[in-house]
């Protein structure tokens, strides 16, 4: 059976893989525009909303925009219908258009934007280069009935437990026999007061973070059949899982900077890039950010990377990474646009997985305000 999504469908999958909490706090990520309860038939997605991709989704009849860059930073104080801005969200009002915004978390999340920068680079044994949140994980052993297990470890899966790492819906379980007397004042699923039962059951292992395990109960008990589930929640004291900016790896072959800085113009498609460095140095070890990235331009350098790939160079910045020996591609900001082949590939399987239907669109209109002549 397919069920039609809501916007607010959409959203609770995008936070499962990017929740808010790891947005920063000068951020503005979520709802920018809409309503939680439209109906979702045809998504875009694209790394900005401009004037010119209202007018795509208008004319593609879309329901709701995914994008990276917030719409709205900061509050607004007025809604000036002449100012940019106030056409764009004018015209989203009028056409019933949601817009909704994955940015820094989705660029902290595994298997978010950074990572998706270091898989086109083809870097190995990546990790993060600024970390930036850790968290407590659990693991949670819930005990359940064989002709109840598909549908517990579904009601959890769903909600994020046993994430690990870019792997979702990870468990371990093990088959046993379950023993309980009901007393005088249970309302048994199985069995009757006074009687022991001894029934089949499967013990399921999940890995969770700290901030998913109020919701992870309130779950199990609500899929579970039994009126007192068994279940264990143990802090673990082997496991934090970080979670942060940027990545750093390793190329498989050195290049030379020159033959390096032509490769990363193939693999994003880009024109041109701006080098600082000798273009005869080796390079093996590779920092790469997506956006704006030159304040951690000493954070590269401290891990070893022979060369920083990022966006928004400033020119007294280039000198610093020059001064430190630290090579640097400016690839520009606007190579986050791998995130819209990343969030559709990511919603087309979560869509899949539940049997959702809805048409999932990319923009075909480039926000790179710049040109290379």
């Amino acid at each position: 059976m397919t069920k039609q999504p809501t916007v607010g469908t959409i959203i609770e999958l995008i936070e499962q893989w990017a929740p808010k909490k790891l947005a920063y706090d000068w951020d503005n990520v979520g709802l920018q525009v809409g309503k939680l309860s439209q109906p979702v038939h045809k998504l875009l997605i694209s790394l900005d909303v401009t004037e010119q991709v209202v007018d795509e989704a208008i004319a593609q009849q879309v329901d709701c925009i995914i994008v990276h860059h917030p719409l709205l930073f900061k509050p607004l104080k007025q809604i000036n219908l002449a100012d940019p801005t106030g056409k764009i969200i004018a015209k989203l009002i009028k056409h019933d258009i949601t817009v909704y915004a994955a940015h820094t978390n989705l660029d902290i999340a595994h298997g978010g934007v950074n990572d998706m920068l270091a898989d086109r680079l083809k870097l190995q044994d990546s990790s993060i280069m600024i970390p930036e949140r850790e968290e407590k994980q659990y693991k949670l052993h819930v005990y359940v009935p064989v002709s109840h297990l598909q549908a517990v470890d579904q009601a959890l899966t769903q909600i994020g437990v046993g994430q690990y790492g870019n792997y979702a819906g990870c468990s371990y379980t093990t088959e046993g026999i379950g023993a309980f007397t009901p007393n005088q004042q249970a309302i048994p699923y199985l069995g009757q007061a006074g009687v022991k039962e001894n029934v089949k059951e499967m013990k399921i292992e999940y890995m969770l973070p700290q901030s998913l395990a109020r919701q992870a109960i309130t779950v199990l008990k609500a899929a579970h059949p039994y009126e007192e589930p068994a279940y264990d929640l143990i802090e673990l004291q082997n496991h934090q899982e970080v979670k942060g900016l940027g990545r750093v790896g390793y190329l498989a072959t050195s290049m030379e900077l020159a033959e390096f800085s032509k490769y990363v113009k193939e693999v994003f498609q880009l024109s041109a890039v701006n080098v600082t460095g000798q273009l005869d140095k080796k390079i093996n070890k590779v920092a790469v950010l997506g956006g704006s990235g030159e304040k951690y331009i000493g954070q590269a350098k401290r891990l070893g990377a022979d060369v920083y790939v990022t966006g928004d160079i400033t020119f007294h910045s280039a000198q610093d990474a020059e001064a430190l020996g630290l090579a640097l591609i400016d690839a520009g900001h606007h190579i986050e646009q791998i995130m819209v082949e990343g969030v559709q590939h990511y919603l087309a399987q979560s869509f899949k997985d539940q049997q959702i239907t809805i048409d999932i669109i990319t923009s075909k209109v480039n926000t790179n305000p710049f040109q290379t002549l």
